[in-house]
């Protein structure tokens, strides 16, 4: 996949410099509006973005990746704007965590409005949600609509991907494009905290640390 890869008519469509005015960009958003999967760079590792409102689409994501249907899917949002087609209420102890730690890799659990497929939410009725720091990220969510599924991309079971090359080798075909932003930092993946219980609780800690949300909220 690296350099003059000719391989058309596979799922890696290379973009090697993703910019705001880039074709690429704007045909990733086409393919998940369709009901297609793409994998994109982020923050962390390579995710795979659908549109969680596409019943079949997020059925074809769980196939791809080989995903337990009791695992909910984090979502990626381009604002705190959509936030209201998504949750049925924002704390105040999320309103600060926003406005401190997003953009970046803090997944928040809310609440999940009675819109979100149960898929997403694996029955629990919440969902997970981060706004991105990549750019790439940024600017597909923003042009696919302001919400797309955040779910690494990678088969279950198996390590998560920091190139665009390793994506290929785990899924293949399997996805619909694969935008090569290059190599991600990799390290940690998102940290999630449950900001639907008061105190709010850390379900898994990665990227933002523990110490850093202390700054804003008290955890259990």
């Amino acid at each position: 996949m690296r350099g003059g890869d000719s391989r058309r008519n596979t799922a890696a469509k290379k973009v090697g410099r993703i910019n705001p005015g880039d074709k690429q960009i704007q045909e990733a958003a086409r393919i998940i509006r369709q009901g297609g999967i793409v994998a994109y760079p982020t923050e962390s590792f390579y995710g795979l973005g659908v549109d969680p409102t596409m019943e079949d689409g997020v059925e074809r994501l769980f196939r791809v990746k080989g995903r337990k249907k009791d695992q909910p899917i984090l979502l990626l949002v381009a604002s705190t704007g959509v936030l209201s087609r998504l949750v049925k209420n924002i704390t105040p102890e999320a309103h600060r965590l926003m406005d401190g730690l997003w953009p970046g890799g803090l997944t928040l659990v809310l609440a999940a409005s009675e819109r979100i497929p149960p898929a997403i939410t694996a029955g629990t009725g919440k969902v997970g949600i981060r706004i991105s720091s990549h750019p790439a990220a940024a600017l597909l969510v923003q042009a696919a609509g302001g919400i797309i599924t955040g779910t690494s991309a990678n088969l279950s079971g198996r390590p998560p991907c920091r190139f665009a090359e390793e994506v290929f080798q785990q899924l293949g075909s399997r996805v619909d494009m694969i935008l090569d932003g290059g190599v991600t930092p990799g390290k940690n993946a998102s940290t999630v905290l449950d900001v639907s219980e008061n105190p709010p609780r850390i379900l898994r800690e990665g990227m933002v640390s523990r110490k850093e949300i202390e700054n804003y909220v008290d955890l259990a």
